[in-house]
């Protein structure tokens, strides 16, 4: 069947259809239309099962890996251990699944879109039936407040609104006009004689025509769309499924190199069995699975606390690789209601602008002087004839009766907003000048005229509305003025004189060219724009007609409208760009409107913008190219967005998507991350996202970027921290039998320094604060290995280090024939690895200069750490079980004073790094 129905007559649609437009389908045609096309509904394919989702959760590479190393703990009778192994595993098995089995249900949302009952034409009769059996071809009647069942063609529409937001991010509500046919290919938002299921009958009445219901409507492609786009694994996940099974492949080699060494030494098969094993558990951190949900669960946690709403955990380190933010525009970027920014009347441009550190807002001529007395009359007869000509109300917020809030059509609360924040309210204006007559819009003029009566003296009307006595004709004032407002082209058509300042002028070509060219300055920057004009009546019908009223009208002025940018998105765009984070505008609205935003928002700095229907004629280098270059992307589709997304993907970039209509699900779902609004947005996209903004606002997604970077960077930290423990307990246990050592440590020995050392200070890492160029570095290549920018290094030095210092701290005693030296050995690798975990705060910077008491956990982990430690040495019941003695006071200085020399160290060799970076950038 045809998707162009938007180029053919209502006629022509009707016989494609083969349906009568007056009458209906008969019962009969229906019934077979309904089995040939099947239900009008949403079709979920392709789910996972439940089962499904939590098989998955144990099969994760890393996952295998802890339910081995529980297994292992189990062999060597260490039951405890394989308990908290086994209770990690199943934690992050049942997060995994409860954040899973959300996302599924973007779809089910999608479906409560649908209608239960809509009303239909069935053989020249009005019924009212299921949704679910509407058919194309059958004919619906609509009214005020009906969402629509299906998409379709318009038959007949009188005054006929509908609010599109959800999906095509259009923010005002779209004329829709029968007898418009075009004859060339338009944009979904710009087929104003189409209907679209999902969205809402804001005003007027009128018929459609049915031509695709169930999966094959608009709303049904998105749906479509977003079960075909396959979930990415985020690049931590990556990281860690990489990183996993690397360590599984050492743990592997290591197991079978000490072993057969120390057979070959002549050590009984069953302790080197032990031994060995022990040395791989130690080379798997088992804790690290647990230390990275418990970071990420704290970062979300603080995110919450930013009105950013974490739905899936792996999304706060996503956010941090972010190298792009494509972001919709109405309610995203804007404020997602119409605004009065601009005026203009004869000679003069005002805008408004909010009063620096007040609630109202001030007129200023757009060359930034003031407003003038001669300019006034002419401003408040604009602002009064825009708020009469009017059908908008105004009422208290629910929550703060101190602030008003319009209702009614978006355009017309802009008019009577824009009359109240300049002192003229609504209804005082209405007590003032009571209406008598209208002439309501419709789609043909478009254009509404109101008459009111007017006060019979000077003294009834208030001070700041006196221009109304300067419409006085003769001297005198008429008693009825009736105001129009509508589409320039209407009303210059209708108009014969303009208000000048303080009195008449003919409108003559050299005013209609002046007029033109300030409305076609409005248009070009993006604004809807609505003409006011006046005409003084001595007498009114009481049901006038149009030839009665709209003719020889004098032109007062012209309103410029848009949906404004919101006021801390400018700085959060600069601080996403100074992140090294790229702001992309992916709309559905128009590419003028868009523009202006995005250049106001400082989103580009040009006037470059590309259409969905040039996307549609690019290919695919050619739009990888185009989005490197061009930051604004209007009258898109669901599909474009997907194209755009990928596009970046397959260049490298880390994509985020900000959205909150239907329209955005599918691209908020493929992206790296999605970013869903939480006030405005639809459930399709809170369900399709992995972040939800509770606030509605773009700066909250920065916080939440400052948070995915720290918490990426502590992951980092204790990974490092986690690895360099490990390699020197591996070292210890290599290089201690090539001196003619025993064995340096015991397995148990082993299994306790990963439990103390890879627990609270690996913890106490994951809530280190952000270091002090989170946010003025460009994020981190997704491609990095986890290994990056010298981790390896750091993990070989600091292990090697700390190996050698305990061997040298045990192998003294142990040449004496201190029975004492394996507790010594023992004591001072745990001592070092705490000085470790303090010095891996940071990077490059020096302990003294972070602080050491800025992270109060890592302190309490370092001694509560000690306290164990001592525990284990001077406790007869632990000495017992881990094979240790008592210590002299000088001995446990000794161990002390190494810890403090590995320290000591690691300031040395982050100072040599500081000075490699500052000769680098002097160079540079």
């Amino acid at each position: 069947m045809s998707n162009d129905w938007y180029q053919m007559t209502a006629a022509e649609t009707a016989a494609a259809l083969n349906t009568n437009p007056t009458q209906g389908l008969s019962d009969t045609e229906a019934a077979t239309r309904l089995q040939q096309y099947g239900p009008n509904e949403l079709v979920e394919r392709g789910g996972r099962t439940p089962w499904q989702i939590i098989v998955e959760q144990f099969t994760g590479f890393m996952t295998l890996i802890l339910i081995g190393a529980a297994v292992i703990s189990l062999v060597l009778g260490d039951i405890l251990d394989a308990v908290v192994i086994m209770a990690i595993v199943v934690l992050n098995a049942a997060l995994g699944f409860y954040q899973e089995y959300k996302a599924e249900q973007s779809i089910a949302a999608l479906k409560r879109m649908a209608v239960p009952t809509v009303r239909v034409r069935r053989a020249g009769r009005v019924r009212e039936i299921s949704a679910r059996e509407v058919v194309p071809g059958d004919v619906v009647v609509l009214e005020t407040g009906n969402v629509i069942p299906t998409d379709g063609r318009v038959l007949q529409s009188v005054n006929l609104r509908v609010q599109e937001a959800a999906l095509t991010g259009e923010a005002e509500p779209v004329d829709k006009d029968a007898d418009l046919v075009y004859d060339q290919e338009r944009a979904l938002a710009d087929r104003r004689n189409m209907l679209y299921m999902g969205t809402i009958i804001t005003y007027g009445r009128g018929e459609f025509i049915v031509t695709e219901t169930g999966m094959a409507t608009e709303l049904g492609n998105i749906a479509e769309l977003l079960q075909s786009v396959d979930q990415e694994l985020t690049p931590l996940q990556k990281r860690l499924d990489k990183l996993g099974k690397s360590l599984a492949l050492v743990a592997g080699i290591l197991v079978a190199v000490v072993f057969v060494l120390g057979i070959l030494r002549g050590g009984d098969w069953e302790e080197m069995l032990l031994t060995s094993v022990s040395l791989a558990v130690a080379a798997v951190p088992e804790a690290m699975t647990a230390v990275v949900t418990i970071a990420l669960s704290l970062g979300a946690q603080r995110m919450l606390a930013r009105q950013a709403l974490i739905r899936k955990l792996p999304a706060v380190e996503t956010l941090g690789s972010v190298t792009v933010i494509c972001s919709d525009k109405t309610g995203t970027l804007t404020q997602n209601r119409m605004t009065v920014t601009a005026l203009d009347i004869a000679n003069h441009r005002f805008d408004m602008a909010q009063k620096p550190g007040e609630e109202g807002m001030e007129l200023m001529l757009a060359t930034g002087e003031s407003l003038t007395e001669a300019a006034r009359p002419a401003l408040t007869l604009l602002l009064i004839g825009g708020a009469l000509a009017n059908d908008a109300t105004l009422a208290p917020d629910e929550t703060d009766a101190s602030i008003l809030r319009a209702i009614g059509d978006p355009t017309e609360a802009a008019l009577v907003l824009g009359a109240a924040q300049v002192g003229m309210l609504k209804d005082k204006l209405d007590a003032i000048f009571p209406r008598v007559a209208e002439l309501p819009f419709d789609s043909v003029r478009k254009r509404m005229t109101t008459v009111s009566k007017v006060p019979s003296s000077r003294a009834d009307i208030p001070d700041n509305l006196e221009a109304v006595w300067e419409i006085r004709p003769n001297g005198d004032l008429p008693p009825y003025v009736a105001f129009t407002k509508g589409a320039m082209d209407g009303m210059l058509n209708v108009s014969t004189r303009v208000w000048v300042e303080d009195h008449f002028e003919d409108l003559d070509a050299g005013w209609r060219d002046r007029i033109m060219a300030a409305h076609d300055q409005l248009a070009q920057n993006g604004m809807r724009v609505l003409g006011v004009a006046l005409r003084p009546l001595d007498q009114v019908e009481k049901s006038p007609t149009e030839g009665e009223l709209e003719h020889d009208l004098t032109l007062v002025g012209m309103f410029g409208l848009i949906d404004p940018p919101r006021p801390e998105v400018k700085d959060a765009v600069a601080i996403c760009v100074e992140a090294g984070i790229r702001p992309i505008m992916i709309t559905g609205d128009h590419p003028l409107t868009a523009r202006h935003i995005a250049k106001q928002l400082e989103i580009t700095d040009n006037n470059e913008f590309i259409t969905g229907q040039e996307l549609d004629r690019m290919t695919q280098a050619e739009i990888d190219a185009a989005v490197q270059e061009v930051s604004v992307f209007a009258r898109v589709s669901p599909e474009h967005k997907l194209i755009l997304v990928d596009s970046l993907q397959r260049q490298g970039e880390v994509a985020a998507m900000t959205g909150d209509g239907v329209n955005d699900a599918p691209a908020l779902k493929r992206s790296d991350i999605g970013v869903a609004m939480g006030i405005t947005g639809t459930d399709v996209a809170k369900g399709a996202a992995d972040m939800i903004l509770l606030d509605d606002n773009f700066a909250t997604i920065v916080a939440a970027v400052e948070e995915g970077r720290i918490i990426y960077d502590n992951i980092r930290k204790f990974i490092k921290y986690l690895l360099s423990c490990n390699a020197s307990e591996i070292a210890v246990m290599l290089i201690g039998p090539f001196l003619g050592m025993p064995l340096p440590l015991l397995p148990l020995q082993i299994l306790w320094m990963n439990l103390v050392t890879d627990g609270l200070p690996a913890l106490a890492l994951g809530v280190e604060p952000a270091e002090e160029d989170v946010m003025k570095r460009p994020p981190y290549s997704s491609s990095e290995s986890i290994f990056g920018r010298g981790m390896v290094q750091f993990i070989f030095f600091a292990g090697v280090i700390m190996s050698i210092i305990a061997i040298t701290a045990g192998y003294f005693f142990w040449h004496e024939g201190d029975p004492r030296w394996q507790t010594i050995l023992f004591t001072t690798l745990i001592f070092a690895q705490l000085g470790l975990a303090l010095e891996v705060r940071s990077e490059k910077n020096s302990l003294l200069h972070i602080g050491l008491f800025s992270n109060h956990f890592m302190i309490g982990a370092v001694i509560l750490t000690i306290i164990l430690q001592l525990l284990v040495i001077y406790v007869p019941f632990l000495q017992n079980i881990f094979k240790t003695n008592a210590l002299t006071p000088a001995e446990l200085a000794y161990c002390f004073g190494f810890g403090l020399l590995v320290m000591a160290i690691m300031e040395i060799y982050k100072w040599f790094l500081r000075r490699r970076d500052a000769q680098g950038k002097a160079t540079a």
